[in-house]
């Protein structure tokens, strides 16, 4: 899988080191705001692909009715004092030719995903990074 990084991401893009770090099989947490206000925050797998961070779930999970709301995601990985965090613009892809996309990425990334007929995907298109030294340019 290759990644490339769009100019129109922030001023700050993710280095060599940076794009190994969200290629690795890690957990991040998906943050979304929930319709009181308060933020709703979530272990997902995810995977980035042309300035667009895509994570799977079930349609009728919170973080698919939040995303819809609110239209704002960030997700943040981090191991020991490496970490980045993705914020951007969230959507619901529902479309077949999205999910399998989606869910093809996702396996190469971590494992092959169960069967789910509900399934969606949330797609953040990646407005800003921010990260550790040692994974973005400035």
């Amino acid at each position: 899988m290759e990644l490339t990084q769009e100019p129109a991401i922030s001023a700050t893009y993710l280095n060599d080191d940076g794009i190994r770090f969200v290629t690795e099989r890690h957990l991040a947490t998906l943050s979304t705001l929930s319709g009181n206000g308060t933020i709703h925050a979530v272990p997902v797998g995810f995977t980035l692909h042309d300035g667009t961070a895509f994570v799977i779930t079930s349609r009728s999970s919170q973080k698919v009715l939040n995303a819809r709301r609110s239209g704002h995601a960030t997700i943040c990985q981090v191991e020991g004092a490496g970490w980045i965090t993705l914020i951007g613009h969230s959507e619901v892809l529902e479309d077949p030719e999205s999910i399998a996309l989606a869910v093809t990425r996702y396996a190469a990334r971590y494992r092959q995903p169960r069967v789910n007929p509900e399934r969606v995907a949330i797609a953040v298109r990646v407005e800003r990074i921010l990260g550790s030294a040692g994974f973005v340019e400035r």
